[in-house]
């Protein structure tokens, strides 16, 4: 919440605006004085890394009465203030709207009881509301993530990873309760990031007869030798007949039917609290840029109005089209029609869910039909945390279709000397916490060894290949799609996910592995600024990796509120460095005694991270010292974050069903795969999920820099500079359209 206030604080002053903080909620608005205060830019710094929210937020029962509601327009008008920004739930939203709906009758009020005269009646005439959603719960339809959602889930994460280690030593089964009293995406999203045997959640109940065929689950989850059981509980989970399930009546049923040892963690608060994630600053940044703008536009006849994201795409969205979705969730769920709550919960919470079913439960062999086909995965590249997230996946899910699958070990080279070997589905169990790469990966390319491997595609009658990896898995699709004439073994369905932290794959706007390595380089930020709050006046000038391509830097830089990142994609000379020294020396005036500048490492030969340095160094003496670091592979390292295993998992279940799709085809046709369309790379592209062949992105490609031509993320750079107090244009030709609801886009 606290990088959204950010967000409308400066870009309001950047606008011309004059901006208040309304402190407590709506308890502020009605009891007016103190409670709403002018806010300036330095009263919003220094509190991006802050959990909760700085103007405090509370439940407020006079809103609910039009007396309370005539007091707080009454305490708006006093300071002109007609155009509002509310970060919140359905609640808060709703009450907005209705607010907004009386306005012009509190206003005849007023003027009636000779609190405001007639002049004011005109002047003020309408009341404009933009919504935020801020919600862990992710309950709110019509926007794919609320604000705190993931930082919620990075807590879930670190917890069920902490207890998965102690439930491995002990044999221990653990049903952990997760927040979600009427929506359980958390409750959905982590168990499908850590591969939980069970999950309970309000609008899917499980069948009758659930409680045998848990434990059946739980046994056979045993014997083959897994040695911890987790189960992962919505606080408002029910059954069929809309009656509770608590965590406590299923550790009993475990300890009874099972006799497993078994234990109860109730996450509760923790949940709300802690450091905002780098996905949740950046996403609150835009979101609080975009209300800004929003409102800027409003007219009497427009609608109020939510901002939110739909794929990587900001959108608005009539607020009480939204409210009204939301509340239709809920009578379905009363009403007991599961499955239309699913689908009103929108296409990524429907997709989540048929994700988990398929990867959690995997049926005897017998029912299973075989398509006698072999299907290879391959890690190819640096390492990237989550892509052992999105091998599991695959092995499941290819299982799961009737193939055999098999795993490359060590990249290219290891495919060229054969180290392949059949890979089952208990052999993928708990490696989606994992980091790195356990299949192992290499940056070699195929190009020296196509005849060997073309030998092992032959020997081991490969009929698909999926890759995961970065650049150097995009380039060897090329070299093997080029390779198809000489050699009929290539001439299979080829498919490549894109896993690397510098997101320089052409065809996907996102990779798994960036925001892990992004929530490193945020969360090292947030350290080295706060070892400078002792020292005054201190600039730390940060190198991020990323090879050529700035996203690292960039987008680290909007998430841990840096001065300035300079970029590769966007060239910069001594007079940029220059001015950048001069707005530092200027920042040292006020009160926010320091500064942070981050580089990307390639992003110029001769500017480089030692020369930033001393050129600061050298223009600060006297003003302010400098310090530098270079993060370097630590930004490889580390569990994945939520995002990253849920993304890897997801998105290679998806390349599986395009491979499996693939080979029904030519089934029984002996076919050759000759055509371009049988080698893609799978990626994110605005709102969609979409498969691109190779050739058609080679024209898209900046082979020598290793970055694709046009990157969707360089529109947020004047989001940065503008936040961080420079003049820039942002392009809002994108927004302004306010869209509708559809269950099914969301």
């Amino acid at each position: 919440m606290n990088a959204a206030v950010r967000a409308v604080v400066r870009m309001g002053i950047y606008v011309g605006a004059k901006v208040y903080f309304i402190y407590e909620g709506y308890q502020g608005m009605v009891d007016g004085g103190a409670n709403i205060a002018e806010a300036d830019w330095e009263s919003v710094s220094s509190i991006l890394q802050v959990g909760g929210t700085i103007i405090g937020s509370a439940r407020c029962q006079a809103f609910r009465t039009r007396e309370g509601r005539l007091k707080a327009a009454c305490n708006l008008l006093q300071r002109g203030i007609t155009n509002l920004c509310v970060i919140g739930g359905d609640g808060s939203l709703t009450g907005a709207n209705l607010f907004r709906k009386e306005w012009s009758g509190l206003l005849e009020e007023l003027a009636r009881n000779g609190q405001i005269d007639k002049e004011a009646v005109q002047k003020y005439a309408y009341l404009n509301v933009v919504g935020m959603v801020g919600s862990i719960d992710n309950d709110f339809c019509g926007t794919d993530m609320t604000i705190g959602t993931d930082s919620a889930l990075h807590r879930i994460i670190e917890v069920i990873d902490a207890i998965m280690t102690t439930a491995q030593s002990h044999q221990r089964t653990f049903v952990l309760e997760v927040m979600g009293r009427h929506c359980g995406y958390l409750a959905l999203v982590s168990a499908l990031a850590c591969g939980a045997d069970w999950v309970f959640l309000p609008e899917s109940p499980p069948e009758e007869g659930w409680e045998e065929q848990m434990c059946v689950k739980l046994s056979e989850n045993r014997a083959r030798k897994k040695r911890l059981n987790i189960i992962i509980v919505a606080e408002g989970a029910i059954d069929t007949q809309n009656k509770p399930i608590t965590s406590e009546k299923i550790k009993e049923l475990v300890v009874t039917q099972l006799g497993y040892d078994t234990r109860v963690t109730i996450l509760g608060h923790v949940q709300r609290g802690g450091t905002p994630s780098a996905f949740d600053r950046i996403l609150a940044s835009r979101m609080g840029v975009e209300a800004v703008i929003a409102l800027l536009e409003a007219t009497p006849d427009t609608p109020a109005c939510v901002v939110s994201l739909n794929g990587n795409h900001a959108v608005r969205l009539p607020l009480m089209e939204c409210v009204q979705m939301t509340q239709d969730v809920q009578k379905a769920m009363d009403e007991r029609r599961f499955q239309d709550a699913v689908r009103l919960r929108g296409r990524s919470f429907a997709g989540n869910l048929n994700t988990y079913k398929r990867l959690a439960i995997k049926l005897p062999d017998d029912q299973i039909p075989k398509t006698n086909c072999n299907v290879a995965v391959i890690n190819v590249g640096a390492p990237a945390a989550g892509m052992n997230a999105a091998v599991r996946s695959a092995v499941r899910v290819g299982i799961a279709d009737g193939h055999r699958m098999l795993a490359i070990y060590d990249g290219f080279d290891g495919f060229a000397k054969g180290q392949i070997k059949e890979i089952s589905w208990t052999d993928v169990g708990g490696w989606t916490g994992q980091g790195g790469s356990i299949l192992g990966t290499k940056r070699v390319l195929p190009g020296k060894y196509l005849e060997e491997i073309a030998t092992q595609m032959r020997a081991h009658s490969i009929n698909a290949l999926l890759i995961i990896g970065g650049f150097e898995a995009y380039l060897g699709l090329l070299e093997l799609s080029a390779a198809r004439e000489k050699h009929e073994e290539f001439c299979v369905p080829m498919v490549m996910v894109p896993a690397t932290v510098s997101n320089n794959v052409p065809g996907s706007d996102f990779s798994i592995g960036a925001d892990t390595a992004l929530n490193t380089i945020t969360d090292t930020c947030d350290r080295i600024k706060q070892s400078a709050s002792g020292t005054k006046r201190r600039v730390f000038i940060i190198e991020t990796m990323g090879g050529y391509c700035g996203y690292l830097a960039n987008m680290g830089g909007l998430a841990a509120g840096a001065d300035a990142a300079y970029i590769f994609e966007e060239p910069f000379d001594i007079r940029d460095l220059q001015s950048n020294v001069e707005h530092l020396t200027e920042k040292m005036k006020t009160t926010i005694q320091r500064g942070l500048v981050l580089r990307n490492e390639s992003c110029s030969e001769n500017y480089t991270t030692d020369f930033i340095y001393q050129l600061y160094s050298e223009e600060g003496k006297g003003v302010f010292d400098c310090r530098k670091n270079v993060l370097g592979h630590m930004q490889q390292g580390g569990a994945p974050s939520p995002f990253d295993r849920n993304f890897g998992t997801k998105i290679s279940a998806r390349a599986m069903e395009w491979i499996t799709a693939k080979l029904k085809e030519a089934r029984g046709r002996g076919k050759k795969f000759t055509t371009d369309d049988s080698v893609c790379v799978l990626g994110i592209s605005k709102r969609n999920v979409i498969f691109q062949p190779v050739a058609e992105l080679k024209q898209q490609t900046d082979f020598e820099h290793r970055i694709p031509k046009e990157q969707w993320w360089l529109k947020l750079r004047p989001l940065m500079k503008i936040l961080a107090k420079y003049k820039a244009s942002y392009d809002v030709s994108d927004s302004g359209q306010l869209e509708h609801v559809q269950p099914w886009s969301v």
